[in-house]
């Protein structure tokens, strides 16, 4: 065979130097060259579309997905609030049914803070260890467990219940409500236009150690004395000490109309069940309590027109929940839990997860293509974004020049409450719009 020539083929590798190849090298037909720089150009931009949180593939890409957490204690002997996370999920559908939140996948992870320290500390660290951008519409009695570890990876609080003290000072925390304050303050200035004497049932807890002191601060603006304090067990499964000791002291002047207010979170209709059942021994007393310790379901459950609720007053942060203002968080519930019965749209809990989640889309479509992370988040929030919440709140901003001049509540941005009342079995507006009560707030003394 010496002597014969090896046929070439097109595209074949040649090991000799012809024209511009380099010595001992392998030279590429044109045909491959051009199909090697091809190759380059696409892993060019492949990486360069990575390093932007885009995934190639798709027209336009797709932006890498955001992580939140949602917590609330659920099963409990106390309070539960398991609307709030089950919102968080419907609302996630919804979202990515919908294309995302400016094209971002939105991706809820949920916790039980078991209504215990050790829990809300678990939850933090939690969404810290899936890299949550945010906590968003969230519930625990026990802010400063939880705070820290959010604090120490820079992650916001998003409208959270409002119900610890620590939400209105931490530096990561943007509530959208003025929380349980704005409530018993609210309370105080609803009940002083009525009430000659006030007895508040409430926990016997830290956090419930301030509530009668809000609430004294509301009654001076009637000028009315200080609200006789009767504390409570907040797991108790009946009242009738409690009550017999609140009737007796609202009444002891039949020349002065008297008021029973109560405060116990989800015990509350566990109290005026013994309440009912005590009353009739005592003169006519009217009844006060707030938002969150009892909403329309609460009334229905209870007898509608015949509940121990009839006729009471009740400070809330947002709007009766027959108010058209709730239709858009009303349609998500129907196409995305219709069938859940964890979501109550009278709920003050849901309400504020569907608020939370309202402020935490605007910010994202604020970052627009930029970058979102913790950081961002919170850089976008502290610039000043302000939030259009529908009408069911006041437009909200968390600018230095926002915040409330008062050394307890410095982060509260919305002081407004609402006054209602329950007539005919239905909580209705007692009157149009919000009452502003940041001067009460502002003067109120606290338990610490």
């Amino acid at each position: 065979m010496t002597g014969m020539r090896r046929k070439r083929t097109p595209h074949s590798v040649s090991t000799g130097r012809t024209g511009t190849g380099t010595p001992g090298k392998p030279r590429l037909s044109r045909r491959a060259r051009a199909t090697a720089a091809s190759v380059v150009a696409i892993g060019a931009t492949a990486a360069l579309a990575a390093s932007c949180g885009v995934v190639p593939g798709v027209s336009g890409g797709t932006k890498a997905p955001i992580t939140v957490m949602t917590w609330a204690p659920e099963k409990t002997k106390a309070t539960n609030m398991p609307g709030m996370p089950a919102l968080a999920r419907a609302y996630a559908r919804w979202v990515n049914d919908n294309g995302g939140i400016a094209g971002r996948e939105l991706n809820v992870i949920t916790c039980n803070d078991h209504n215990d320290t050790v829990g809300a500390d678990q939850c933090a660290r939690q969404a810290v260890d899936a890299g949550a951008v945010a906590v968003v519409g969230s519930y625990s009695q026990f802010g400063r467990s939880f705070l820290s570890p959010l604090e120490a990876a820079g992650i916001a609080y998003i409208g959270g219940y409002g119900v610890t003290d620590a939400e209105f000072t931490s530096s990561v925390s943007y509530p959208v409500n003025g929380g349980q304050p704005a409530l018993m303050a609210g309370m105080g200035q609803q009940l002083a236009d009525r009430c000659a004497r006030v007895a508040v049932v409430r926990p016997d807890t830290i956090a419930g150690d301030d509530l009668p002191l809000l609430l004294n601060s509301g009654l001076s603006t009637g000028k009315r004395a200080p609200a006789i304090d009767v504390l409570a067990a907040e797991d108790a499964t009946e009242y009738t000490k409690q009550a017999e000791q609140a009737l007796t002291r609202a009444t002891s002047d039949p020349a002065k109309e008297g008021c029973v207010a109560a405060a116990l979170g989800d015990r509350t209709d566990t109290f005026f069940d013994s309440f009912r059942r005590t009353r009739d021994d005592y003169a006519a007393v009217r009844v006060g309590t707030v938002f969150g310790s009892v909403d329309q379901s609460v009334v229905d459950r209870t007898g509608g027109k015949s509940s121990p609720y009839e006729g009471a007053y009740v400070s809330g942060w947002y709007p009766v929940a027959a108010d058209a203002r709730w239709n858009a968080m009303r349609k998500v519930i129907s196409e995305e839990a219709f069938g859940d019965n964890r979501i109550d749209a009278t709920d003050a809990g849901v309400q504020t997860t569907w608020i939370a989640y309202t402020v935490f889309k605007k910010v994202i479509e604020s970052i627009g293509e930029g970058e979102v992370s913790a950081r961002s988040v919170r850089r976008v929030l502290d610039d000043g974004l302000k939030v259009d919440t529908g009408g069911v709140t006041p437009t909200l901003s968390w600018r230095f020049q926002d915040m409330l001049a008062a050394k307890d509540y410095p982060r509260i941005v919305n002081a407004e409450v609402t006054f209602q009342v329950v007539r005919g079995g239905r909580m209705v507006a007692q009157r149009p719009g919000f009452v502003n009560v940041s001067k009460t707030l502002e003067k109120a003394p606290t338990a610490r």
